[in-house]
């Protein structure tokens, strides 16, 4: 291809689509099931799975910690593993605005290869459109996984009293990322992305056996909106101590500077889990010996069944609600 921009023709079917794919796309994705290029790809897959979609549409493109293409592979490769099913395969489609830079293009394509790659998924099938310029903002990219299922039960509706809650890690990087680039925003500590994959985390709390009621990737919404819905959901009250939430101090001095809390930000590379109380001191050392899981900390507890709420608790034994945020806090964050 001799254009250094994507061309309206790349999307029109002919012989300059197919050199588009081909020199952009199977390039990067190497499996033999893609190059087959066929409708649709034959899998052999368990009998046991999970499924999910989603669509990613960040701005900006590539931010400190991941891209795009990096986001869409984190994003479906942790969707499957809260539900405990292993990563197996997943389908990309590209929406690309004529005029998009193909050196970006290749940039993203080969993030989400490298990130494929260490997660264990395939890409076995995608698609392409180029729509005209002015008709997308740069590019958008849809995503669908298929996981196995290696454990079963996994839901928001089975909390009970006693339960702890955990986290993996930080509260708040992507959000907090993103946020301070779209605002130029610059901090001795630079605000970086915690943007990855986790399902190798998550499989070794799942060999180990740990008593896991639920688990969620905290993305838009944040810690605040997953804590929320389990309550709502599982009809308990949780209690969470303010002083043990992990945050960073550059993503505590933005949301300072910018009136946010840290736990109505996005996450994604972290996780929230619900435990059986007597696997909780477990379960902290599982994901602290891993290291997307140094972090990790106890942060509340299942409290009652009186009423669906979530109460924050600061270290002077202030109580008020953790409210799920309402409106739109920070739209194109995934």
């Amino acid at each position: 291809m001799k254009s250094k921009k994507v061309l309206l023709s790349y999307g029109s079917g002919g012989e300059e689509s197919w050199k588009f794919v081909k020199e952009v796309f199977l390039k990067a994705f190497s499996d033999p099931i893609l190059e087959k290029l066929e409708d649709a790809s034959p899998l052999d897959v368990p009998s046991r799975i999970a499924f999910t979609t989603d669509a990613f549409t960040v701005q900006p493109i590539f931010f400190k910690g991941g891209d795009i293409g990096k986001l869409a592979v984190a994003g479906t490769v942790n969707d499957l593993s809260v539900m405990g099913a292993k990563p197996l395969f997943m389908s990309v489609s590209f929406i690309i605005e004529e005029g998009f830079s193909l050196e970006d293009l290749e940039r993203i394509v080969s993030s989400m290869a490298q990130e494929a790659k260490r997660c264990g998924i395939r890409i076995v099938t995608g698609d392409t459109k180029v729509v005209p310029k002015g008709a997308a903002d740069g590019i958008f990219i849809s995503a669908s996984g298929i996981g196995e299922r290696i454990v079963e039960g996994l839901s928001a509706h089975n909390l009970k009293v006693g339960d702890a809650i955990l986290v993996s890690g930080t509260v708040g990087d992507h959000g907090a990322c993103i946020l301070a680039q779209r605002e130029g925003l610059e901090f001795d500590m630079p605000i970086e992305s915690d943007c990855k994959g986790l399902w190798d985390m998550v499989e070794r709390l799942l060999k180990e056996g740990i008593n896991i009621r639920a688990m969620r990737d905290p993305t838009r919404g944040g810690l605040a909106e997953v804590l929320n819905e389990w309550a709502l959901q599982s009809g308990v009250e949780i209690e969470v101590w303010e002083e043990e939430i992990p945050v960073k101090d550059s993503v505590v001095g933005l949301c300072e500077l910018l009136g946010f809390e840290p736990f109505h930000l996005a996450n994604e590379g972290i996780i929230a889990l619900a435990v059986e109380d007597k696997d909780k001191d477990r379960a902290l050392e599982i994901l602290r010996n891993h290291p997307y899981g140094k972090d990790a900390r106890l942060i509340g507890k299942v409290v009652s069944r009186e009423k669906s709420r979530v109460v924050l608790v600061n270290s002077y034994g202030v109580r008020r609600l953790m409210e799920a945020p309402s409106g739109e806090l920070l739209p194109r964050i995934c």
